[in-house]
């Protein structure tokens, strides 16, 4: 590997959390159910594009959201951010055009982290206020695993017993707290016992085992407005010395507390385990190959390329490269990086190829069986060059055959974390056999594989985000993905003002996803990396 790839321009981590006050109430029969998106500018345009977007919270016009943004805070760039409050009346709806808005500001990063000390405050165009608290994510590697349970919760419900839930928040180096977590509502019960609670140390306390956690107990209400049973206050210092003594908490109501001595019950740590999570560059240093293929899409929809209009323009790939050649060098002069041997398997699909011109979903690009490797980028390009010049451009798009192949060599190094396998895939359309790929993507999320989807040309690839699970499992047929695998990213938002790709913006969009996938892989099979002495 070599050591320049590791290298980067001074930047921090820092993770946001958001909440509002005052909301404007948008719902008739209820209260407004906010959603906060994130937005930044797109490249070389005033439009905006969505980053990240918090869960939705019910009936709530002064909502704290527990889902946080995680950033790269660069000081000597301007980073503009626009914070939108939508209230999300169907979770079927994806596009923001089709919810109502309750507000939104626009600011700098740098502002929000200028202002952490006196806290970030800004009036919504709508109404209501919006609170940014940043933090640097500090590097802590343990996830904390702990049960909770209650005895004798107070009874806030005229009918029927409590329905209890626990909120967790930590303190804000500023001052005041941010959501972390929410337990799932036990219906009916003043002694109840929540599901196991799997959190990053960081995201509890970012490294600080002294910092307050505080802990509030809810009865649920179904309107929004949630009665506190009671509060009470840990560190992480606490819950780690485990069951037992210390680590059994009075639930203390302040409206009770003339009442000498009398709690709202007790939360009790049940059990509570600590694992270490190794990192991407650990299991590099440990020789983990990252195996780098890339498929390419042949259809005729791509256009004549002898025209200058086609995605495969034959110009000049060098002084005018047209889309495939962008992402081929924008991403393979990455990863190929990982890559000790640098021989790449490279497939095309949707072509009519020589000798018969029968229609292959799954060819070599250098058109012969018996050589399927390319070296290096290098020869990914001229590869692609010479199906350019041999095939006819044909059809339909499919992509589980492509998928398929690749998860066959991902299958053999399923048992060891030695290989892990990146599929690129170049397309300018809509799948054609979409359930087919929904199963093969489900498929290979049981395997050490990843797949990347870069939609080139001017095509509307919303169908494209339902693979890409970010909000939610990939499901087909009652199956689900075991994990995502899958990112998908469009060409035409690395556009820089000057009408020329922005290759380093559109490698960290496509590869962002990556080392957390391949982490995520070996937790699942209980890998560690492997030591060299």
């Amino acid at each position: 590997m070599h050591s320049g790839s590791m290298a980067s321009s001074p930047s921090t981590q820092v993770e946001l959390s958001v909440s509002c006050l005052a909301l404007p109430d948008r719902d008739f029969t209820s209260k407004s159910d906010p959603t906060c998106v994130l937005l930044v500018p797109k490249t070389g345009s005033g439009d905006w594009v969505e980053l990240g977007r918090t869960e939705k919270i019910t009936d709530s016009l002064s909502p704290r959201w527990q889902t946080k943004f995680n950033l790269t805070y660069r000081f000597e760039e301007r980073q503009l951010l626009k914070f939108a409050v939508y209230d999300i009346d169907t979770d079927r709806e994806r596009s923001l055009k089709d919810h109502d808005s309750l507000g939104s500001v626009e600011c700098s990063l740098g502002e929000v982290m200028a202002q952490q000390s006196t806290g970030f405050t800004r009036d919504l165009s709508k109404g209501g206020k919006i609170s940014i608290n940043a933090e640097e994510v500090a590097a802590c590697r343990e996830t904390v695993i702990f049960t909770l349970e209650a005895k004798k919760l107070d009874n806030k419900d005229m009918f029927g017993k409590s329905d209890p839930f626990v909120e967790i928040s930590r303190a804000n180096e500023g001052g005041g707290f941010s959501v972390v977590h929410r337990t799932e509502v036990v219906d009916n019960n003043l002694n109840p016992t929540w599901h196991p609670i799997t959190k990053e140390v960081r995201a509890l306390c970012n490294g600080d085992y002294e910092r307050i956690i505080r802990m509030e107990v809810f009865d649920e209400d179904s309107g929004g407005s949630h009665d506190s049973i009671g509060v009470f206050e840990t560190t992480m210092a606490r819950l780690m010395k485990g069951p037992g003594a210390e680590n059994q908490y009075e639930v203390i109501n302040e409206k009770k507390k003339s009442k000498k001595g009398k709690n709202s019950g007790t939360v009790i740590l049940k059990s509570l385990r600590v694992e270490t999570n190794p990192t991407f560059l650990d299991f590099l240093q440990g020789g983990l190959q990252v195996n780098f293929t890339v498929a390419i899409d042949f259809t005729g929809s791509n256009g004549h390329p002898d025209q200058p209009g086609s995605l495969h323009f034959r110009g000049d790939p060098y002084q005018c490269p047209n889309q495939y050649v962008t992402a081929i060098r924008a991403i393979g002069d990455i990863v190929q990086d990982y890559d000790s041997d640098k021989m790449f398997p490279s497939l095309g699909f949707g072509a009519r190829i020589p000798p018969s011109s029968e229609v292959s979903h799954e060819f070599f690009l250098s058109l012969d069986p018996s050589m399927p490797f390319c070296a290096g980028v290098d020869g990914i390009l001229a590869a692609y060059q010479n199906s350019l010049n041999a095939v006819q451009l044909y059809g339909p798009t499919n992509f589980s055959p492509v998928i398929n192949h690749v998860a066959n060599f991902a299958n053999a190094h399923a048992f060891a974390p030695s290989n892990y396998f990146v599929l690129l895939i170049i397309t300018d359309g809509i799948i054609t056999d979409f359930n087919e790929t929904k199963q093969a993507l489900i498929n290979a999320s049981a395997l050490p594989m990843s797949v990347i989807i870069v939609g080139v040309g001017e095509e509307d690839f919303s169908a494209m985000e339902v693979l890409d699970g970010d909000k939610g499992a990939l499901q087909h047929k009652g199956q689900a993905a075991e994990r995502d695998i899958v990112q998908f990213v469009e060409m035409r938002k690395f556009v820089d003002g000057s009408g020329r790709w922005n290759k380093e913006l559109l490698a960290g969009a496509v590869l962002a996803e990556v080392p957390g996938q391949v982490t995520r892989w070996m937790k699942q099979r209980g890998f560690q990396p492997n030591t060299r002495g």
